[in-house]
């Protein structure tokens, strides 16, 4: 893993780009104007995550234009909390803004977030008190995300608050010594420690284009926030096991004592069909979930990188 080389810079901006080409240059726009009126010098480190338009194009310009814009080039889609961990892989900067290149995520929010980094907190997330655009299947299933997660994680993960925030350089050097497989960067966040803090803001729409993170892709990413923080599903497993014995039991000591004690003929296949159904249902969910686990560790004991560069720009 290659790091940071340029330790004068004090601000990095990592943006995660898959297919963004017509959000790109509005995002530099804006996102320039705030960072040119702030107390120091910065760099903008685009990730292209695999894009399959014209984004990589579009970055090249903005590099040739612009040499505080580096460029990281997958040599495919990996997926975006790995291209964030590429980007804090790179990232020279005292201070490094982690946020998405949809505008969704306001660039004029950032002298916030560095405004309380001066007052000492090493990690500072963005909340967002109300997110416009979104779907009420979305805002639905996201908030029962987040709080599923409080639940069951065994470190406290804020709610509400997704990958744009600022985090000191100590808290990213913590960060590129992490190298697990199925990332979840905001529980990695909080598991690092240091001290926390919030500001609110209000998540915009996208500027143009449609969200990449599809229903599938938040399935997968729900699954590996808690498969990395919490052993509650494998224990539930447990609990599952016991009470599968204990009704099986209980089902069993009813069936010898109508065939001992009465002349009650049991009745049908219902019962035991609904049984076999029952255990079968349960003895495969207990191995779906065990499986998930299983793949988790197999995927890391195979020790690939994280990702692979195509190219690189001004790094």
């Amino acid at each position: 893993m290659q790091t940071a080389l340029q330790p004068n810079l004090k601000y990095s901006v990592v943006i995660p780009v898959f297919n963004e080409e017509e959000n790109l240059p509005e995002m530099y726009r804006r996102l320039v104007a705030v960072m040119d009126r702030l107390d120091g010098p910065f760099e903008i480190v685009f990730v292209n995550d695999g894009s399959r338009d014209r984004s990589y194009e579009v970055m090249l310009r903005l590099h040739e234009k612009d040499s505080r814009v580096k460029i990281l080039d997958f040599s495919r889609n990996f997926g975006h909390q790995i291209a964030i961990t590429a980007g804090l892989d790179y990232a020279s900067g005292e201070a490094v803004i982690i946020m998405d290149a949809d505008l969704q995520d306001p660039p004029e929010v950032i002298p916030k977030l560095i405004e309380a980094w001066k007052s000492g907190s090493g990690v500072i997330y963005a909340v967002r008190i109300h997110r416009k655009g979104e779907g009420v299947f979305k805002l639905w299933t996201a908030s029962g995300f987040y709080r599923l997660l409080k639940i069951l994680s065994n470190i406290e993960i804020p709610m509400d608050a997704g990958d744009f925030r600022l985090l000191d350089k100590k808290v990213v050097e913590a960060l590129r010594d992490v190298r697990e497989r199925h990332r979840f960067v905001r529980g990695l966040i909080s598991w690092v420690g240091f001290k926390q803090t919030s500001v609110h803001y209000e998540r915009e729409e996208r500027l143009t284009g449609d969200t990449k993170y599809t229903l599938w892709k938040m399935i997968k990413f729900a699954i590996d926030g808690i498969t990395s923080f919490s052993h509650v599903p494998l224990r539930l497993v447990t609990f599952l096991g016991f009470f599968c014995f204990a009704s099986s039991f209980g089902v069993g000591c009813w069936v010898f004592y109508v065939k001992i004690f009465t002349d009650s003929a049991i009745p049908g296949w219902t019962s035991l069909s609904g049984i076999v159904l029952f255990l079968g249902g349960a003895q495969l969910l207990a191995l779906g979930i065990i499986g998930e686990y299983l793949g988790r560790v197999f995927d890391e004991v195979k020790n690939r990188p994280l990702y692979i560069l195509r190219n690189t720009r001004g790094l």
